[in-house]
């Protein structure tokens, strides 16, 4: 980089500690203020910080080494986690079950949910461990793509027998634990409504000159091999820019993406999990959002604003791939396709854009690092350690806990150096393990606190060692199937070899989350007309998640898809948008406001 874009990038990290320090006595009043924004941050505010958060850098370079190597049909295999499917569900239904627990963390709902007993005690402490060591797993996930990507610029030497990646993932995450220590969740938000502007200014700019781009008919694209070198290998611009599903890909055998060759198999595979989990909820920075939200109309706007700004992720992935094929035998490592091109970009402009990349990589690490720490200050120091610590023990807790998460997540990224690698055991291994007790514990009354701690930890337990025995191109699907199938065998023995939760927990449930599934008991305990309200609801939701999932694939790939320029699609794709578009107003939007109200006395 030049001397204009290190000033650039210099303001921009100087102007986020700067945002973040003047939050910090705010922040500083207690734990509630620290983790949750005292429950009155705008839900625009909230809406623009999710979105911020999910353009990692990390993931933004995987996911444009799918397109980039597979073409369009590589979002398939991203609906696994990087097209955030989880959000449809969230919109509709689950973001506003969350919000009405009004607790801090996923560890804490489970008070609300199997009592305080020991039952209700043992949920919530293995699901406050099992969430430190997804935040653990993240962080090194950051660390992993954003050493990789800043390593190309920065030009730091390795030092002191550590790598130069390792050195340029320390300085950005140690300017961005700055300002998420001291501010918590006033700061990781306005930061990320600040970065998320940078973010867009990048997008448009890229996308401008991307769509300016003429690909060849015919062309080359590297992929990753089995012995840890890369080949190009020939494809068509017409089978690249393809939306239409297939049942089977012809990936060389000799590539680490052979695993996708199943193509069809793999993609039911992801969506089922993507609906299994979306219907479970979420945990950490997601939920969190939620948890900040002030009203049930607040928790659905703020998930469409989410989901309409992330939609702008998709047109930016495009046309980093399109960029990145018409730089030919410039790219050789996929992963590498995002840094190539910004290291191709004009003086300025450059500087320019590794600040926004550099905000979209801060974003989600000050989110996913903020809702760490809560799970160890609330659920853990809290419950067990010091129950009647001062707020000033807490917050030193709350800092103290921020950065022993970053520094484990950080030493970390020296034994995993693949992003796919990574991302892919988060998502389908170690999320696997705890996907089915999340799941059972909205719509199943019987499920109790035994039963979902059993397995989770059995799931979680199966997915760590997985990840140590098996080789690293076993298909992802095998070691979702494993941490799963355990964890619903350990949840369900768990449960139906230990007592029911009490009756006035499960009522007192019932009654504030409203759930649809087998709640009939509880239910009945209702005036008939609250009953008939809440039969309604239920059925709403159900039909708009119906329209919301597929509503969100095609809202993403419409927007992809004008950057490849290929027009029939874009017009089918925007047909099918609109119409699910009306459906949603009619069936969801127009009733956000009309919460159904329990009297719990």
């Amino acid at each position: 980089m030049s001397a204009i874009d290190y000033s650039i990038v210099a303001v921009y990290l100087l102007a986020m500690v700067g945002i973040g320090l003047y939050f910090q006595r705010k922040a500083s009043t207690g734990i509630d203020s620290y983790f949750l924004g005292d429950r009155d941050l705008p839900w625009w505010a909230l809406g623009a910080s999710g979105m911020s958060s999910n353009l990692d850098i990390s993931g933004t370079m995987i996911i444009v080494a799918f397109i980039y190597t597979i073409g369009a049909k590589g979002f398939y295999i991203e609906i696994r986690g990087g097209v955030t499917l989880i959000m449809a569900f969230l919109m509709i239904f689950m973001g506003k079950w969350n919000r009405r627990a009004q607790v801090m963390t996923l560890a804490e709902w489970m008070k609300f949910r199997f009592g305080e007993t020991r039952e209700g005690k043992l949920a919530r402490l293995i699901t406050a461990i099992a969430s430190i060591i997804t935040t653990i797993a993240m962080v090194t996930y950051f660390a992993v793509g954003g050493g990789k990507f800043l390593d190309e610029f920065l030009g730091i030497p390795a030092f002191a027998g550590l790598p130069s990646e390792f050195w340029a993932a320390f300085i950005l995450i140690t300017l961005a634990m700055i300002y998420t220590v001291a501010s918590g969740l006033y700061g990781v938000i306005w930061t990320d409504v600040f970065q998320g502007t940078l973010i867009f200014m990048a997008i448009v700019y890229i996308v401008v000159r991307a769509m300016g781009l003429d690909l060849p008919e015919s062309f080359s694209v590297s992929l990753p091999l089995l012995d840890g070198g890369f080949k190009s290998f020939p494809i068509t611009f017409s089978e690249w820019s393809s939306v239409a599903p297939q049942w089977k890909l012809s990936i060389p055998e000799e590539s680490t993406y052979a695993m996708y060759n199943l193509f069809g198999i793999a993609t039911m595979f992801y969506i089922f999990k993507t609906v299994i989990e979306g219907s479970g909820g979420t945990g950490n920075y997601m939920i969190q959002r939620y948890f900040a939200a002030k009203n049930d109309r607040e928790a659905g706007l703020l998930s469409l604003f989410w989901v309409t700004l992330l939609s702008f992720r998709w047109p930016f992935i495009a046309a980093m791939a399109v960029w990145g094929i018409s730089l030919g035998t410039q790219i050789t490592d996929p992963e590498t396709v995002l840094p190539v091109v910004v290291s191709t970009l004009p003086v300025g402009i450059k500087g320019f854009l590794i600040a926004g990349l550099m905000a979209a990589a801060m974003s989600t690490f000050d989110s996913t690092v903020n809702a760490g720490a809560a799970y160890w200050v609330k659920d853990i120091y809290l419950q067990y350690i010091n129950p009647k610590a001062e707020k000033k023990q807490l917050m030193r807790q709350s800092y103290w806990a921020s950065v022993l998460i970053v520094v484990v997540g950080l030493g970390l990224m020296l034994v995993i150096r693949n992003i796919n690698d990574i991302w892919g055991w988060i998502t389908m291994s170690i999320g696997a393990g705890m996907i089915v007790p999340q799941l059972i514990r909205w719509y199943w009354w019987r499920l109790n606190g035994y039963g979902y701690a059993i397995g989770m930890a059995t799931g979680m337990i199966v997915a760590i060692v997985w990840k140590i025995v098996m080789p690293g191109n076993t298909a992802e699907y095998f070691s979702f199937m494993a941490a799963a199938g355990s964890s619903f065998i350990g949840t369900i023995i768990g449960t139906l070899l230990t007592e029911p939760t009490e009756d006035s927990v499960l009522q007192n449930f019932y009654n504030r989350t409203r759930p649809f599934g087998f709640w009939k008991k509880y239910k009945a305990a209702l005036p008939v007309q609250t009953a008939l309200e809440i039969d309604k609801e239920n059925k709403r939701d159900i039909l708009s998640t119906v329209m919301a999932v597929p509503w969100q694939i095609v809202f993403f790939m419409f927007m992809m898809n004008i950057v490849f320029r290929e027009w029939l699609q874009v017009l089918v794709l925007g047909i099918i948008l609109v119409v699910l578009s009306v459906g949603l107003y009619f069936n969801w939007f127009r009733h956000l406001s009309k919460e159904v109200k329990v009297n719990n006395k």
